[in-house]
């Protein structure tokens, strides 16, 4: 499943990424590594940002780029 398959507020585990070695470094510069927890926070239904958090930092992600963001959903909501 994908970060943009997430309900607001889902607490996920990060597996991975469906992309090539500059959207790797993009992803890793931001702190998401595999086994990293993520909460989404929010998104929008028009293809806006989806935004999501990584402990204590809060990352904006395009539509796009948040399908191929692959995550494994874990129990809790925020």
């Amino acid at each position: 499943m994908s970060v943009a398959d997430l309900k607001k507020g889902e607490k996920a585990v990060f597996l991975g990424m469906h992309g090539g070695w500059g959207m790797r470094r993009r992803l890793e510069a931001m702190g998401m590594y595999p086994g990293v927890v993520l909460t989404k926070i929010s998104d929008h239904l028009f293809g806006g940002p989806v935004i999501i958090r990584i402990g204590r930092m809060q990352l904006a992600v395009g539509k796009h780029m948040a399908h191929r963001i692959m995550v494994r959903r874990i129990g809790g909501m925020e």
